[in-house]
C-alpha cells in the first residue's frame, strides 16, 4: 500500500473533479481545493446563488428534462440558445439552436438513448468577446496568471479558439473589473490552488460563463507567455506555502504578445464537422510570440501549418448578422490586392457600400458554383459564417472542399479580421526563444 498523504486532483481535467466526493467517502485526503468547494462551482444551482450573492452577472439559463420544459424556458431566455447535456466533457453534444424546430431535433438526437439526462439551456451572447483567466488563490491572496482574449467570438469552444495574452482589444477598465471578479469568486469558493474562469464581454457588460476550480488547458501556454511556472507555484500553495512566501506579489503582464492557436485534425479525420462551434475538435495547440498581436498571430498560424496566401481571389459568404462587418473586411482585403467573390446576400451587402464583387452560386443554386471554382483552384482564402440549418449544410460542404484543395478558411468574422491583420507580418523574422525572452 502506498499510503499517500493525499491526492491532488487539479491537474487531470474535469474527470478527477467528478470523483472528488467519492475520494472523500473513501477517506482519501484531497490536497488543495476541497470537494465541498468544487461542488459549489460545479453544481449549477449552488453556483447561481454565489453569483447572485456577489452581485455578478450570468447569461440567462435553465435546466430542463423534457422538450416541453425546454420550449417554455427557451421563450423566457430568447433564441439563439446554447444547449448541452449536463456533465459533458470538451463541449460534447453542445450546440447553438436558433429556433424551436432546431430545439426539437436536438432533443430527439441527444435523448434517444437516455431520457433522464438534464439538458442545460444558456442564453447565447451573439458577438460577445470570450475571455479566459487562470489564477492561483492561497486563501489570503489571488495571483492572476493571465487574462486571455479569445480571437473567435463566444460560441466557439475555448479549446478551438485562438487567444491572445495580453488581451489585444479589451479596455483596461474591463480587464481591471475582470480581475476583481476573479478575486471575489476565488475567496467565495475557498479555492486553494489553481482556478480558471471564463467570461463573455458584450456591450461592456461582463458575464460569467463558468468557473473551474482546477488547472485549465491554458496553464502551459500562460506559463510560457509569462515565465511563471503556474503548476509548480500552485502545488506549493496547496501544501501551505503562501504566494508572498514564494515572492509572488503581482500579476506578470508581458511587454510582448503571445498567441495560442488550435491545431485542427480535419485533414486527417475526413468525417469531422469542419465548422467551429461549441463542441471541441482540436487535437493540439501551437504558440506564437511577437512584438505586437499581428506578428504573434502570424507566427501561430505558421506553427499550425495554416496555408494562407497573401494574394489571389477571396470568397466571402456570411450570415445576415455579419454583413455590416464584412464590408470593412472586404476593404482591408482589397487593399492587399485580393479580388473578391461573394454569394448573393453578401454581394448585395457589399454593393450597397460601393464594393463590387463577382457573384458566385451556392451548390444548390446551379453551376458554376462554389465547389466548381474551388476545384479549379480559383480561391486562396474563404470567409464563411452561418447560422441556419441550410446554411450549416452549405458551410460544411464549402469547408470540406477548402480542406481538400488546401485553401485557408475562417468560419468567424473575428477570426477573419485577425487573419488579415497577420498579412502585414513575416512570421519567419524576429525569431527568439523562450529562454531568451525570460532572461530579459
Amino acid at each position: 500500500i502506498e499510503n499517500p498523504k493525499g491526492i491532488i486532483i487539479q491537474y487531470g481535467g474535469q474527470t478527477p473533479l467528478k470523483l472528488a466526493r467519492q475520494f472523500e467517502k473513501e477517506g482519501i485526503p484531497i490536497i488543495g481545493t476541497s470537494p465541498e468547494s468544487i461542488d459549489k462551482a460545479e453544481d449549477r444551482h449552488r453556483f447561481q446563488k454565489i453569483v447572485t450573492k456577489l452581485k455578478l452577472k450570468q447569461p440567462l439559463n435553465a435546466t430542463v428534462l423534457t422538450i416541453e420544459e425546454a420550449h417554455k424556458e427557451a421563450i423566457k431566455i430568447g433564441y439563439p440558445i446554447m444547449v448541452r447535456p449536463s456533465y459533458v466533457l470538451g463541449g460534447r453534444a453542445m450546440e447553438i439552436v436558433y429556433e424551436p424546430y432546431d430545439l426539437e431535433n436536438y432533443f430527439k438526437k441527444v435523448l434517444k438513448n437516455n431520457n433522464t439526462t438534464p439538458i442545460l439551456l444558456d442564453q447565447y451572447l451573439n458577438y460577445a468577446i470570450e475571455v479566459d483567466v487562470d489564477a492561483i488563490c492561497d486563501g489570503e491572496k489571488v495571483l492572476i496568471g493571465g487574462i486571455m482574449e479569445h480571437i473567435e467570438q463566444a460560441g466557439v469552444h475555448s479549446g478551438d479558439s485562438a487567444c491572445s495574452l495580453p488581451a489585444y482589444t479589451l479596455r483596461n477598465k474591463i480587464q481591471d473589473e475582470i480581475r476583481e471578479q476573479v478575486k471575489k469568486l476565488a475567496f467565495e469558493l475557498s479555492v486553494k490552488g489553481l482556478m480558471n474562469v471564463q467570461f463573455a464581454i458584450k456591450d461592456n457588460e461582463i458575464y460569467i460563463l463558468e468557473v473551474n476550480p482546477r488547472a485549465a488547458r491554458t496553464v502551459p501556454f500562460v506559463s510560457k507567455a509569462t515565465g511563471l511556472a503556474l503548476a509548480k507555484i500552485s502545488v506549493r500553495v496547496m501544501y501551505g506555502k503562501k504566494l508572498s512566501e514564494q515572492g509572488l506579489h503581482k500579476e506578470v503582464i508581458p511587454s510582448y504578445f503571445s498567441v495560442k492557436e488550435a491545431v485542427l485534425p480535419f485533414d486527417k479525420f475526413q468525417g469531422v464537422d469542419p465548422v467551429l462551434g461549441p463542441e471541441m475538435r482540436s487535437t493540439g495547440e501551437v504558440m506564437g510570440i511577437g512584438k505586437n498581436f499581428s506578428e504573434a498571430f502570424s507566427k501561430a498560424m505558421l506553427g499550425a501549418h495554416t496555408n494562407m496566401k497573401k494574394s489571389g481571389r477571396v470568397l466571402l459568404s456570411v450570415r445576415n448578422d455579419d454583413k455590416k462587418s464584412i464590408v470593412n473586411l472586404a476593404v482591408k482585403l482589397q487593399k492587399f490586392g485580393f479580388k473578391i467573390d461573394a454569394t448573393k446576400g453578401t454581394a448585395m451587402a457589399l454593393k450597397k457600400s460601393g464594393i463590387i464583387s463577382r457573384l458566385v452560386n451556392k451548390v444548390h443554386e446551379g453551376r458554376p458554383h462554389i465547389q466548381d471554382r474551388l476545384k479549379n483552384g480559383e480561391y486562396s482564402y474563404i470567409v464563411n459564417t452561418t447560422s441556419c440549418q441550410q446554411g450549416m449544410k452549405d458551410s460544411k460542404l464549402i469547408c470540406r472542399s477548402a480542406l481538400q484543395y488546401k485553401v485557408h478558411y475562417d468560419t468567424t468574422v473575428n477570426g477573419a479580421f485577425a487573419t488579415v491583420m497577420a498579412l502585414n507580418e513575416d512570421p519567419t523574422k524576429n525569431i527568439i526563444s523562450l529562454q531568451e525572452i525570460h532572461k530579459k
